[in-house]
């Protein structure tokens, strides 16, 4: 499978690019940043890109079979509106459409769309503070993918380490289960490259701990 990576300099998107070479996919990842891989492997292409850009998108996406999305914001940004998911994600799918690309995968976390009411008492203050306005975006984003008609899988990690993969995650997909925890980038990372040829978790939203 031809897949795209956006936002692969760091965090999941690095370790999802660097999963996915490993797995035998041809990857092209995209990041404003510099990749820090070595680009002498045969099935990856990085390239540099604004996912806020409509035409760097509608190249990125040329030849593609699955988009894998893993935007992130810094910390210093939590404290100011955050609009970066929902705005990336409006032109993300309109060039998907115009370029027939059906295949989503993308991250969110616990705590965003309907898994906010998931979130126990003591940790819904803190949660709202600290995370409030990032995750309000993130909603927004999962609303524009779910009426998007492409064939999408949302992943909402729990709290991420930087721990190794152990591929013991759990994978909350009914709304009685879904509850906070951690789970290493690694293993999300394995979640997503599983899904770049499954179909088990279409037009599904589960959440990922350990």
């Amino acid at each position: 499978m031809r897949v795209l990576i956006i936002g692969a300099s760091k965090g999941i998107g690095l370790e999802t690019t660097r999963q996915a070479i490993d797995a035998g996919h041809d990857v092209r990842a995209q990041s404003r940043s510099p990749i820090a891989i070595e680009s002498s492997h045969p099935n990856f292409e990085k390239i540099s890109g604004d996912a806020l850009k409509s035409e760097n998108v509608e190249m990125a996406l040329d030849d593609v079979d699955v988009v894998i999305q893993t935007l992130g914001v810094g910390l210093e940004d939590l404290f100011r509106p955050v609009k970066l998911f929902s705005d990336a994600t409006t032109i993300l799918v309109e060039e998907m459409k115009k370029k027939g690309v059906k295949r989503l995968i993308s991250v969110t976390g616990f705590g965003a769309g309907e898994s906010r009411a998931s979130i126990s008492c003591l940790q819904r203050i803190p949660f709202q503070f600290f995370f409030g306005r990032a995750y309000d975006d993130k909603t927004l984003q999962e609303s524009l993918i779910k009426k998007s008609g492409l064939d999408w899988t949302i992943a909402r990690p729990g709290i991420l380490t930087n721990g190794p993969r152990s591929g013991r995650y759990r994978i909350l997909s009914e709304k009685p289960d879904w509850r906070n925890g951690i789970i290493s980038r690694a293993d999300i990372a394995d979640f997503l490259v599983g899904q770049i040829e499954s179909q088990a978790f279409i037009h599904k939203a589960p959440v990922l701990i350990n």
